[in-house]
Formats: C-alpha cells, structure tokens, sequence
C-alpha cells in the first residue's frame, strides 16, 4: 500500500497446513502484511519441500507457496506440544489447518479448546469432505473431489475420456479461495463482536459453485447438460477450440451477435452457417475447417485490433515472457531459498493491498525451524 501499512499487517496466523489448499490461503494472507509462522513436524516439514525440481534444498513449489513465511518443527503429538505452542496460540488471530476431522481435537488443538484461551481466534479447517457425513474420514485428492462433484465429466475429450485438469481446481477454488473469503468475513465480524469463529471449509461442498449454469438448468429442468455439447463446453462454435494449418489452436470466444458477426466477417464465412443455431455442429465444422487452412500467426494478424474475443492459444513458456504480462510486473517479485532466488508466484493480491515494505522485492522461504526461538518468546 503506499504509505501505509499493509491491510494485515497486525494479524498472527499459525499454519498448520501441508502441501497446496492451506499453504495458498496463508501465502495470500502474508502477501496482505500478516505475520504467517507455518508449524511443521521434525525431520522433513512440509511434504512439500521434498519435491522437485529444487531452489536450494527445498522444492520451488515449496519455496513460492511459503515466501516469507516462519517456520516451526514440533511434534504435535508430544506430550508438551500444546503447553510450548500455548504463547503462539494465546496471540494468534487465525489458525489454518488441514487434517482430517477431528485430528486436531485429538492433539488437544481443536477450536473448543483454543476458543476457552483465545476467544478472539479464527480456526479455519479446510478437508476434503467436511466434519461431518458419510465420506468426512475419506481419504481424497483434488482429482476425486472433481469425480464425485460432476466437474470432470462436463469436459470431455473427443473419445468421451475426461479431460485431466491442469491445475489442482478443487484445491484452490474449493479450499484456498473459499478459506482466504471466510476468514475476511470472520474478521470483519470480530470487529463488531469481538469474538473468532470456526470455520469449516470443505473443498468438495464449494466446487458446487462453479457449475453455475449447469447445476441450475439440471435442477429446473431435468435436463443435465450433456459433455461437449453445452455452450462452454463445446457445443457452440462461438466458444470452441479451432486447430490451426502449423498445428497451434485458436480460443475463440465471440459469444456476442456483435463478435461473431465480425468473426464470420474476418474468417469469410458462408452465410448459411452464420445462424447457428439451425446447425452447430455443422457451423462448427465450416469454421473448423476455415481455420485449419491457415497458420496461427495468420489469424492472430487478421483478429489483430478487432473485436472478436479471439486469442491463439499461448504455452506457458510464451506467456511469462508476453509483454503485457511483464509490463505488469507480473513477475517482479522474488523468493529466495538456499542463496538462489526466483520469480515469486502472483497471487491474487490486489497492488494497493499488497505488502510493500522495503523487504517485499525479495523474500525468503523458511528453512525448517529456522524460528523455533519463538517457542520460548512468543514473538
């Protein structure tokens, strides 16, 4: 923020989390200002440092999903572990953790026992399935929470074969995502009442909200959209994939009457396709076809300064080094670890609600236990 301190930065956050869902959720509280001090177990910490590839000796996803964080090694389940974590907890705002239910009460870390000692803090648990139900002690990972959730079969290769996700969705929209919102919302509430929460956050009960428009006509209608037939799941030619001559694919998107007029316009094509709604899939081949017969870089001159809503599909190689994306620095920011550093992941941070303190261009991922002091201090 210019000027001033970052939106967070008088909170305390303990990490509990392991791996992706917690670790995202705390690195965007971090990248607003909050101190995050990441508790981890003895000898390996995070699972996640073990990866690779590494930047010094932990893994880079380790290094930019925990940049400028603290760490603590303890074992929880000795027999001392609450007494020595006591004066973190009695300080703490917000606490993320992300076992299985009830695992935490076990360890005598549950909310009702913390809540007694700290009635102003905010436990946030994030599980697949939630504390409650048939499946809550189910083991799972992102690519079952999207199976049993119905995501993965609306997205379908041309063999019918679901497509695998690039990214961990359900992590990040259903846990992530979901966790940083509540735990805003509960701050926002202490305010007023001077009281924490528990917040549960089960990433399989949030992913209902990305089907937005089909879970809503299945309800009504009975009719369950059906995969690549729908308007955004290939069923239209005016939001379709297009293969190009040299093999590059075209996103296009011109879902308006005024974009696909000028798309039919810019592609030449023949007037009995341009309603399609008589045929779709017939429009979708004719279109197919009209691409297929020129290079990429031929349709990205002929879109260029036209509003068409088309791009051609980029790697993630060409996309770091697009010039809008630099120009927006982007990737400025960096993670040090193990005397190497690298770009930092951009998170979803606001510029004016980032942490902006002299220190911010650069900062380091913690070794394992590097501030254990402050299980005797507290600070």
């Amino acid at each position: 923020m210019n000027g001033s301190e970052p939106p967070l930065h008088n909170l305390r956050v303990l990490d509990f989390s392991t791996l992706l869902p917690g670790p995202l959720a705390t690195l965007i509280l971090a990248e607003a200002g909050a101190e995050v001090i990441k508790i981890e177990r003895p000898g390996n910490g995070d699972e996640m440092r073990t990866y690779s590839p590494k930047i010094g000796s932990d893994s880079v996803n380790f290094a930019v999903l925990n940049r400028g964080k603290k760490s603590i090694a303890i074992d929880l389940k000795a027999a001392d572990a609450v007494a020595r974590l006591m004066p973190l907890i009695e300080s703490a705002d917000i606490l993320v953790e992300q076992f299985r239910p009830g695992v935490m009460e076990r360890l005598g870390l549950g909310y009702e026992s913390l809540s007694k000692v700290n009635p102003r803090l905010i436990w946030c648990s994030i599980t697949g399935y939630g504390a409650a139900g048939p499946r809550a002690q189910a083991a799972g990972h992102d690519l079952n929470y999207l199976a049993e959730t119905g995501l993965l079969d609306l997205v379908r290769g041309s063999d019918g074969t679901p497509a695998l996700p690039f990214t961990p969705i359900a992590d990040i929209a259903g846990g992530s995502y979901p966790a940083v919102m509540n735990i805003l919302l509960a701050l926002i509430r202490r305010a007023v009442t001077g009281r924490g929460a528990r917040i549960e956050i089960a990433m399989t009960d949030m992913l209902f909200a990305l089907p937005y428009w089909a879970l809503p006509q299945g309800l009504r209608t009975g009719q369950w959209p059906e995969p690549g037939r729908a308007l955004t799941t290939g069923g239209s030619p005016r939001y379709h994939l297009y293969r190009c001559a040299d093999g590059r694919f075209l996103a296009a998107a011109p879902l308006e009457q005024k974009f696909w007029e000028n798309f039919c316009r810019l592609i030449g094509l023949a007037p009995l396709h341009m309603d399609d709604e008589r045929d779709p899939a017939a429009t979708i081949s004719a279109v197919a076809a009209i691409i297929a017969s020129r290079n990429a870089a031929h349709w990205q001159s002929r879109f260029a300064g036209e509003d068409v809503c088309c791009a051609i599909v980029a790697t993630l190689a060409q996309a770091v080094g697009d010039a809008h994306f630099r120009g927006r620095g982007l990737f400025d920011r960096k993670v040090a670890s193990g005397g190497h550093s690298m770009p930092a992941l951009h998170v979803p941070v606001a510029a004016d609600m980032r942490d902006m303190r002299a220190d911010d261009v650069e900062r380091a991922a913690p070794a394992l236990g590097a501030h254990n002091a402050m299980l005797t201090n507290g600070s």
